[in-house]
């Protein structure tokens, strides 16, 4: 299902491209299919272990956090196959510059569930360690990220460079980096920017837009009039617009990109058209602004479903699979609830120790002002008790 257009727009020279389609079936294409013709049955399992355990954390977290155990939470239903296969087209040195939905995405890059819902928790402003996992944190603030990512890039292609200049021995693999937003972050300012950054350095980037049809209430029908991907040539950069709820369509368009990116040629842009089955938070209500009728169409594109298809009926795997999966979720579910129940909120004072790497003076004097203030709620039994002991001393 293509999205829905404005009456004004203009037709994309852009074509959508698609291996997998709806019914289960696989097509030809000259440009992707090269690029997964190694993906056999073992892999294909894999990746929908991974989509389908990752939406029962989704859903997990959305019992959560409707039971009061999370202060908010963002659901990915609907755009797994999006997350799942441009994640694993990815090397484990490639930087992520994710929004706030890419949980698939850092699931992939391992970091634990219970580690990303102590964001959600309120427990913390990260959550997992960014070198570790090459993935840095989520950002709640609209396209925030992407020029934090350019400009990585750029960094780790002029340290290529000097390395090489100075003759010192470099990665055969050139890193390169994945900027994840959606369709409602591609009307911001930072993006325009980025992106004509990245085009005039030729930084090693990969702009990857999720277009789930909806920038919270507002349609994509109204943000655009052509395709994300048709802006790309205006930066002079290659734009690819892909099934997103075709993992095979997105794993293949992701290494046909980070292939060229590897290779010098400068940025290329995804757009993965999908569909966002829930909510956008948990604090929306997608009822009040999306038609019933619309949901139950996409909801007939179900990624999980058509790669389930697509498994059962030409790589005979079988039920056993697929209950093992469903067993494997509700534990990992349960461990995870387990674990969001267990945790222990910090004290307001130790955000202190994080606003700086270093000691900063007014840091410290503003926690002391807080202190002092928190002191002044001291039970009053206390204080009595206090004032004695000084009058006896």
């Amino acid at each position: 299902m293509a999205a829905k257009m404005h009456p004004g727009t203009v037709e994309s020279a852009v074509p959508r491209l698609q291996l997998l389609d709806e019914q289960g079936t696989v097509h030809e294409d000259p440009t992707l299919s090269p690029f997964v013709e190694d993906v056999d049955t073992v892999e294909l399992k894999g990746l929908y272990r991974s989509m389908a355990l990752a939406r029962r954390v989704d859903e997990e977290a959305t019992s959560l956090q409707r039971q009061g155990q999370l202060v908010l939470w963002v659901p990915l239903r609907g755009q797994e196959a999006a997350q799942v296969g441009s994640a694993w087209a990815t090397e484990p040195t490639d930087r992520i510059y994710p929004s706030y939905r890419e949980h698939a995405v850092v699931f992939h890059r391992g970091v634990k569930p219970g580690e990303l819902l102590q964001l959600f928790r309120g427990h913390t402003a990260g959550g997992w360690d960014p070198n570790e996992h090459h993935v840095n944190l989520y950002t709640m603030v609209l396209a925030s990220q992407v020029p934090h990512a350019v400009g990585y890039a750029m960094g780790t292609a002029l340290d290529r460079k000097a390395a090489e200049d100075a003759g010192e021995q470099v990665s055969e693999t050139p890193e390169a980096v994945v900027a994840y937003y959606g369709d409602g972050a591609s009307t911001e300012g930072e993006i325009h920017e980025s992106m004509v950054f990245a085009a005039s350095y030729d930084a090693p980037v990969l702009f990857f837009v999720q277009n789930n049809q909806w920038a919270i209430s507002v349609p994509f029908s109204t943000q655009s009039r052509v395709p994300l991907a048709t802006r790309a040539a205006g930066y002079g950069f290659e734009g690819l617009r892909v099934d997103g709820n075709d993992i095979l369509a997105v794993l293949a368009a992701t290494r046909y990109a980070l292939d060229k990116i590897r290779r010098g040629e400068g940025p290329v842009m995804i757009e993965a058209e999908t569909y966002r089955m829930g909510a956008h938070t948990t604090a929306d209500d997608p009822t009040k602004y999306r038609q019933r009728d619309e949901e139950e169409q996409w909801g007939t594109l179900d990624p999980l479903e058509r790669l389930e298809m697509f498994v059962r009926e030409t790589h005979h795997v079988g039920d056993e699979f697929f209950d093992s999966v469903t067993n494997e979720g509700r534990e990992m579910a349960d461990e995870l609830r387990a674990d969001v129940l267990a945790m222990v909120p910090p004290t307001f004072d130790e955000f202190f120790d994080k606003a700086y790497a270093d000691p900063h003076s007014l840091v410290d004097a503003e926690r002391a002002e807080y202190l002092d203030y928190q002191a002044g709620f001291a039970p009053q039994d206390d204080q009595d008790d206090s004032g004695s002991e000084g009058a006896h001393a």
